[in-house]
């Protein structure tokens, strides 16, 4: 394989670099150059444009940090205090203070003698827009880093007269692709109008395809940009009885060369007795200590934080990190991740969404597993790019169900190889996995299902943890792969652990010969939160009180149970009933026109044609007698049923 950090040492470079910048190079264990660094920084330095591909853990933060240091610190004359020389755009906060962290190692290190380029993060949960303002003017800061809103209310909102961008020297959007796909094209375009055109512009990405990058360079404003595109290749052998002779050819990878990327085959069902293996297995035979754990949404980051301490080491840590948690909580869980101490003893588990996909450098993950494919494919190398990061070694793992095997030869069109591993059994099983599901899968069920029972707070997650996945997975980008119709939804609310299965058009045509609600005593099962329960009991006390006024009325338990139907049921209805509608106008207009028509032609000594008379009394008639049978439903008199049958053809 070819390494990622072999293109040349930093005194190479066509222009040197300041002294005491290699030195703080040197001092963070850079000896030499990556090869993102080598062919980005010469090109960046002599006030060329460009957009930068690169696998994820390469090196791409610094080949825009260091450039954006060099040309501050030459200027020849110094900006003001109300000026700003570089900007650097990210989509995330969590990324904008990682870059920030990388600028101030180089700046906290600078001689006293030298003038230090004053920073200020805009994306801090530690301060708000006004807040940024305020400290930009009493710190003088040259180099500002943020996601597009926050700049945008820096720049053109708060900050509006505050901040002079006359000199901004560069512009750097960070994870490029990323912040067009998220909906900030509007904003950044807002931006790049409002920066000055005698600038350099930087787009750096792990996945930017040419359609990607190249359509989108008119609007973030880059000017004839060098396109960087730096490749892994890996050496793939060839089997002896080819007709090619033995050796080897160059594969190319859209992933870091000491990435070990493997997929698993299993049930939905068994999806969670395999996760807890694959930490087993990697803490056991690879001595990992710290991973990454992806699912499809926050709901499930939050529930399968409560349930996966039942069946890890008491030693292990657990960690949630999702976009639905405050920015704080967020940099808290991202800080304590990070310096938690692991070892395999006691591993460390970052559970997380693609919030925590791209950019992030967590220099010590060993292994990511993807519980649930990401609904964007792109995410997929980002996600895996967690781990084997700046030449270190890494695994990553992917579960996939039944016909989600194919999504291997799709990564494998997107260069992305996977190679199969085998089902993980449990040391004293025995049974052929082709053939039957795991015999663990009722144990782990039964231990869920204890859980849940000890709070109703917990049995809600569940089902919200539940319903939110079958929805991410029905809106899947590659849908030809994920279809909802192919997933075994009763093995999914297995591996989930689900007392009953929740209502909800998804479940309305599977069958359940496989599955059977646990029996629970509903209105006794409470939650441990006295308030929350005190709320509960009181809804339930109300809702008791309604049926009872409703029996009262005269409702059946036939229209209780129309009401209460499937949502998918209700809105089929509905939509017969407007079409029920619109035709008894049309009708009525239609008998308005013929009794006009009527009125303006008479016969011959003035008298009225009355031949259309019959036909508008039988229409009229008929319509009020509808109205009547739609009265007797609503008294509960006769069911809607009936009604259906009599008028359902108009």
């Amino acid at each position: 394989m070819l390494s990622t950090l072999d293109a040349g040492s930093w005194v190479s470079l066509p222009a040197s670099l300041t002294p005491w910048i290699l030195d703080v190079i040197h001092s963070m264990g850079y000896s030499n150059m990556t090869p993102v660094q080598a062919s980005t920084i010469p090109l960046f330095m002599k006030h060329k444009d460009v957009v930068v591909e690169a696998v994820t853990g390469s090196g791409k933060t610094l080949a825009f940090v260091i450039p954006i240091l060099e040309k501050l610190i030459r200027r020849s004359q110094k900006l003001r205090m109300n000026e700003i020389g570089a900007l650097v755009i990210t989509p995330t906060r969590e990324l904008a203070t990682q870059i920030h962290s990388v600028f101030q190692t180089f700046i906290s290190s600078q001689p006293a003698a030298q003038y230090p380029p004053p920073l200020l993060l805009v994306s801090s949960s530690q301060s708000n827009p006004a807040q940024d303002v305020q400290r930009f003017i009493e710190t003088g800061a040259d180099i500002v880093i943020g996601t597009p809103g926050r700049v945008d209310e820096f720049l053109l909102g708060k900050g509006r007269v505050s901040v002079s961008v006359k000199e901004l020297e560069v512009l750097v959007l960070d994870e490029a692709d990323r912040l067009l796909d998220l909906g900030f094209q509007k904003v950044l375009t807002r931006i790049i109008t409002h920066l000055p055109k005698q600038r350099r512009t930087g787009l750096f990405s792990a996945t930017m395809t040419d359609a990607d990058a190249m359509s989108d360079l008119v609007r973030v404003g880059l000017r004839n940009p060098a396109r960087i595109v730096v490749k892994v290749q890996a050496k793939k052998l060839l089997k002896s009885d080819t007709k090619l002779k033995p050796g080897g050819v160059i594969e190319e990878r859209r992933i870091p060369a000491n990435l070990q990327n493997f997929f698993l085959k299993c049930r939905p069902s068994e999806k969670l007795v395999q996760l807890t293996r694959i930490i087993t297995h990697e803490t056991t035979e690879n001595n990992a200590s710290q991973f990454i754990v992806y699912f499809a949404t926050c709901a499930c980051v939050d529930y399968f934080y409560k349930i996966l301490s039942l069946f890890l080491p008491a030693a292990a840590s657990l960690h949630s990190l999702h976009g639905n948690l405050p920015p704080h909580a967020r940099t808290k869980t991202l800080n304590t991740f990070i310096s938690t101490i692991s070892t395999p003893s006691s591993p460390s588990i970052l559970l997380a969404t693609d919030v925590a996909a791209r950019g992030l450098d967590l220099p010590h993950v060993d292994v990511v597993i993807q519980f649930d494919p990401p609904s964007d494919p792109k995410a997929f190398s980002h996600r895996c790019g967690r781990t084997a990061r700046a030449g270190r070694p890494g695994r990553a793992w992917v579960l996939l169900c039944g016909r989600e095997a194919d999504y291997i030869d799709f990564m494998a069109v997107r260069k992305i190889p996977l190679k199969e591993k085998p089902y993980i059994k449990h040391s004293t099983s025995d049974f052929d996995e082709d053939q039957m599901e795991d015999p663990c899968i009722s144990v782990f069920y039964e231990q869920i299902s204890k859980f849940l029972l000890t709070d109703r707070a917990i049995h809600d997650q569940s089902i919200k943890a539940f319903v939110s996945f079958v929805r991410a997975y029905s809106k899947h980008e590659a849908s030809y792969i994920f279809r909802i119709k192919d997933l075994d939804l009763i093995g999914v609310a297995k591996s989930f652990g689900l007392l009953r299965l929740p209502r909800m058009p998804e479940l309305k045509d599977v069958s359940r010969d496989s599955w059977t609600d646990m029996d629970v005593d509903w209105d006794d099962f409470s939650y441990t939160d006295k308030a929350r329960e005190i709320k509960r009991l009181s809804a339930k006390t109300t809702a008791d009180a309604k049926h009872v006024e409703d029996r009262g009325k005269g409702r059946t338990e036939k229209e209780k149970k129309r009401q209460n139907a499937a949502w998918s049921e209700q809105m089929a209805k509905k939509e017969e009933r407007e079409r029920r509608k619109e035709k008894k106008t049309k009708k009525k207009q239609w008998l308005k026109a013929q009794t006009e028509s009527a009125n303006n032609e008479t016969m011959p000594g003035g008298k009225r044609s009355h031949d259309n008379d019959s036909n508008g009394d039988d229409d009229w008639e008929e319509l009020a007698r509808e109205e009547r049978m739609a009265k007797k439903v609503k008294r509960g008199e006769i069911s809607q049923k009936d009604f259906d049958a009599e008028f359902g053809d108009l």
